[in-house]
């Protein structure tokens, strides 16, 4: 797809107030949405409703079926257990490794950072908010990949 076209995209989603908007073209998606909290590929919630049946003596209670169950979207990813300093995000929103697609990321595997040293963006309501290392260390892990949605006080990077 070419960027002219999705820009034009982003803004027809401003003026007109449309929470999400997805085009196909051939093989090539694309999904836009205001809001930054939902995974981009998050699979169509179903809902059951049962309504009740009329009562009638020949046929069994509506009732006495079991409902099944309806899977939760909002299942925390779980805690590392690798020992050390957990950077957690401050706010909701997307993390991105570096300024911009074309520089190399802030920090990588196994690099040394020190207190203050930028690990990361959020984005957060069209606002960059850095993201600083609060102490020295090696990054032995990052749990999150560029571009991903993060929630508040999720693990970001696990210095040691």
């Amino acid at each position: 797809m070419d960027i002219r076209k999705i820009r034009k995209l982003i803004e027809l989603l401003e003026e007109t107030g449309i929470s999400e908007i997805e085009i196909k073209e051939g093989e090539e998606s694309l999904r836009l949405s205001r809001h930054s909290s939902a995974p981009a590929i998050e699979p169509p919630q179903v809902h059951y409703v049962s309504s009740p049946a009329p009562r009638q003596e020949s046929y069994p209670a509506v009732n006495s079926i079991p409902a099944p169950a309806i899977p939760s979207h909002h299942e925390s990813k779980p805690v590392p257990t690798v020992s050390g300093h957990k950077v957690r995000s401050p706010m909701v929103g997307t993390m991105y490794t570096s300024p911009s697609p074309e520089s190399p990321p802030f920090v990588t595997l196994g690099q040394t950072v020190k207190a203050g040293d930028v690990l990361c963006i959020v984005e957060a309501m069209k606002m960059f908010n850095e993201i600083e290392a609060d102490r020295a260390g090696k990054i032995v892990e990052i749990l999150v990949a560029n571009g991903e949605p993060v929630e508040y006080d999720q693990v970001l990077f696990v210095i040691e």
